[in-house]
């Protein structure tokens, strides 16, 4: 679909639709199938090409993303536990909530970092973790380092590829798939293993 093409997004949308994207994957429930990893790879790699600035997008991306995990941490603290029995619609899916909820239970407070390099379950886990009433200064602790690890590792893996590249653009759309496919690994690998332990 091209409205999730990354290239297409970010030429039509510039920095305000990525900051904008940023906020939304990070913690807005609905906004778990926006393709975060290869938007903010594909950025870097733009910005190795002076179409824009990568301190600003580190730095401006990563409040961005620091800011959509607490306002998912202070509606998951709002909900409460009313967000496991709410009914399955086109924008939310149980399943996201028991997968995030298991990934949390697993890594405790870093699962708030881990959980930035896995789709769907980044979305979810600071809502997890306002369901829980987890102390706010630690969750705004954890929260920043993966934040800012997150946008920073990201758009530094696609500027250094944009530097040592000859004509980057020509391979940006199989390495955004290769990041796209290796971002969802973790997701097959948990849907398999839950299908086994089901069967």
């Amino acid at each position: 679909m091209q409205y999730l093409d990354p290239i297409f997004l970010i030429n039509t949308l510039g920095l305000v639709g990525i900051l904008s994207i940023i906020f939304a994957e990070s913690g807005l429930f609905f906004g778990f199938f926006l393709p975060g990893d290869s938007l903010i790879f594909t950025a870097g790699l733009l910005a190795s090409q002076n179409y824009l600035n990568i301190w600003i997008l580190v730095l401006l991306g990563s409040i961005c993303a620091i800011l959509g995990d607490s306002v998912g941490y202070a509606f998951g603290k709002k909900i409460g536990p009313r967000i496991f029995t709410k009914e399955d619609s086109f924008f939310f899916n149980k399943s996201h909530i028991t997968r995030s909820q298991i990934f949390f239970e697993k890594y405790g407070k870093k699962a708030l970092i881990l959980a930035r390099f896995v789709p769907i379950i980044r979305t979810f886990t600071p809502i997890i973790a306002g369901v829980g009433k987890m102390p706010y200064k630690s969750f705004i602790t954890y929260n920043i380092i993966g934040g800012v690890s997150w946008v920073t590792l990201m758009s530094g893996l696609g500027y250094f590829f944009g530097k040592i590249i000859p004509n980057p653009d020509k391979y940006s759309l199989p390495v955004v798939i290769l990041i796209i496919v290796i971002s969802v690994i973790p997701s097959i690998i948990e849907f398999l293993r839950n299908n086994r332990s089901s069967q």
